[in-house]
């Protein structure tokens, strides 16, 4: 296939300031920040620019917030002639991919997103949850000692990130006891992550019935470009939808979906949005492809030099 792949960041990309330049310098990211203040209902552009810090990193804050900076950024690359091959995102950033595929409108997806934030945080309060990532061991090892720590409670594993670094999420109690049980098992390091829930794990089901409800009335269109899920590339926007659904409580398989594209011959590719974290995880997973960073008003504009 080859071609350029652009690669979209979830949620703990957001940054005090993140977006700032490119909203000063370009009107089209202006008039994004100003329809989300309006929709969401709070000033998004406020918090991404200034902060508080302990405000963005809130589920329901830094949800919209990445996603519209994402969102902008790969609006001022396609205004410079910089469009994808295949788009693919890590968890919420799949709702920035499917905008910029032709999936999903800005409109749509910035209502759903700002809820699926409001719904992430709230199951988060009603059952609150932890999670983890594990560094050093493989991912059925993980796996298996998700099965041992079940007798503190629910945990499973929600982030195939890289080889040798998986994120676990559930009950605190049980991602406590993961955490023993993997440090005996020889992994390097246990780091407890700062979230305000289990995501990406059963805990988040009433999220997840929610959430079915407003996407089965999202018009989503065939889009433009193949999008990755789970592994594989779809232009099925039932297939699409279905996924959705079931995003909020199944695992994230990002080495997977990094391994397909370089299966389908995608040797470059753009993280569009804030922070690296992506541009990490695929150097650790496949040495083929290399990712520029497609975020700031610096790195937008070195890219239309390049064209």
């Amino acid at each position: 296939m080859g071609g350029r792949a652009f690669l979209f960041p979830g949620q703990a990309s957001q940054a005090v300031g993140m977006a700032r330049d490119l909203y000063e310098r370009h009107e089209s990211v202006r008039a994004r920040f100003a329809e989300a203040d309006e929709v969401l209902g709070f000033a998004l552009s406020a918090l991404c620019f200034e902060g508080p810090e302990k405000r963005l990193v809130q589920t329901e804050v830094a949800q919209p917030a990445v996603f519209v900076h994402s969102v902008a950024a790969s609006e001022l690359l396609a205004a410079a002639g910089l469009q994808p091959t295949v788009v693919a995102g890590h968890s919420l950033g799949e709702y920035s991919a499917l905008v910029a595929a032709g999936a999903l409108s800005f409109e749509a997806a910035l209502a759903v997103v700002g809820e699926r934030g409001r719904l992430m945080q709230a199951a988060g309060q009603e059952q609150p949850g932890a999670m983890g990532a594990v560094i050093g061991l493989a991912d059925d090892a993980i796996e298996d000692l998700c099965r041992q720590a079940a007798d503190a409670g629910v945990v499973v594993p929600a982030n195939f990130n890289a080889p040798g670094q998986v994120v676990v999420s559930g009950e605190r109690a049980a991602v406590e006891r993961l955490g023993a049980l993997a440090a005996q098992a020889g992994a390097k390091r246990f780091v407890e992550l700062p979230v305000s829930g289990a995501f990406h794990s059963p805990l988040m089901a009433p999220a997840a019935r929610k959430m079915e409800v407003l996407l089965r009335a999202v018009a989503i269109a065939r889009p433009q470009v193949p999008v990755l899920i789970n592994a594989a590339a779809t232009t099925d926007p039932n297939q699409l939808r279905a996924h959705l659904i079931q995003q909020i409580t199944s695992p994230v398989r990002w080495a997977a979906m990094v391994r397909q594209l370089a299966a389908m011959g995608i040797e470059s590719a753009l993280e569009v949005g804030p922070g690296t974290v992506l541009k990490g995880l695929v150097r650790r997973i496949v040495r083929s492809i290399a990712v520029e960073s497609a975020g700031t008003a610096v790195e937008i504009a070195a890219l239309k030099e390049e064209l």
